[in-house]
């Protein structure tokens, strides 16, 4: 059966990778288009396609500026592909395109639908503290993530679990539930369940508001923020050392429901720990990043600070 594979992010190239190490008959690879990174701005290529030119150099990599133009609609007619699979494309794809493979389009999405809809279901599952999420697999359609639901498998969210840490566990999952879904297709045996549309919620992309640490919101919803931006970008607050306004990221944290005073108060800052009130119980800190410093244990962190040093 052949496949044209669309993706982008970190989380899809793994994905490709293991479709090509399964011998999946991919016959192109469409990503976004190459852009600068970094401070120095230079321009990079997109996780998928630097994983493409690694271990599959020959598969043509095609990086429309937009995917859904009839003019690459027509290149793609080109490779006579039986099913497109989509994971994390950074694009919505419009129907032009979707009605071009001959088995349709189906799409990998980090949560169990229709819960979570979006370009962010991890980041938005951990900041709501959910005990447990998963992988879909659907049939994409023009309205967003709300295909029928060709493949379901759950995992559990421990209450310490970060981002960085649920990512490959869902990624793993979502390989190997993808290429069963393409065999049961390719057999003709694949079944199709619709979603329940009533109870969708959405999953917006993240911003730069989600990432600023409100003192004054409770420890929990505190710590869940912690989780759901580590390692990256990082939760962070404002903090005044010296007489110097400086940024900093929690890049881990615990809650401390029994610890009670006004927002912002440092309770605890030893070799101990350091430990922060909020709107309802406290934050202890167990790793940080300090602006223009490496992330560190807050042991650490607590054993360089030489001077007085302010929650803002």
């Amino acid at each position: 059966m052949k496949v044209v594979f669309f993706g982008t992010s970190s989380f899809a190239a793994r994905v490709l990778s293991f479709l090509v190490e399964k011998k999946i008959d991919v016959q192109a690879i469409v990503t976004r288009v190459d852009k600068p990174k970094g401070r120095n701005l230079e321009v990079a290529h997109p996780p998928v396609k630097q994983t493409a030119l690694e271990i599959c150099p020959q598969i043509p990599i095609l990086q429309p500026l937009k995917a859904s133009t009839p003019e690459f609609a027509q290149v793609l007619q080109t490779y006579d592909a039986d099913l497109f699979v989509v994971v994390a494309y950074g694009e919505i794809i419009k129907q032009n395109i979707l009605d071009i493979p001959k088995k349709g389009c189906i799409n990998i999405h980090a949560s169990l639908l229709p819960k979570y809809r979006g370009a962010a279901p991890m980041q938005r599952c951990l900041m709501d503290g959910v005990a447990e999420t998963g992988i879909t697999i659907i049939e994409m359609t023009l309205q967003m993530d709300a295909g029928d639901i060709l493949a379901m498998q759950s995992i559990p969210v421990p209450p310490s679990m970060t981002l960085g840490e649920l990512e490959p566990q869902l990624c793993s999952l979502g390989c190997e539930l993808v290429l069963k879904v393409i065999q049961e297709i390719d057999a003709g045996i694949c079944k199709k369940q619709p979603q329940n549309h009533a109870a969708a919620t959405i999953a917006p992309k993240m911003t730069l508001e989600d990432e600023v640490i409100n003192w004054e919101k409770p420890a929990q919803d505190l710590h869940n923020q912690v989780r759901a931006l580590s390692p990256f970008p990082g939760a962070w607050c404002k903090v005044l050392l010296g007489n110097q306004e400086k940024r900093l990221k929690i890049k881990r944290s615990i809650v401390e429901p029994g610890l009670h005073d006004k927002p912002r108060s440092i309770l605890q800052f030893s070799k101990e720990g350091c430990v922060i009130a909020s709107g309802s119980g406290a934050l202890r800190l167990l790793e940080v990043q300090l602006e223009g410093k490496k992330a560190m244990p807050i042991a650490d962190f607590v054993k360089g600070i030489h001077q007085p040093l302010q929650f803002l």
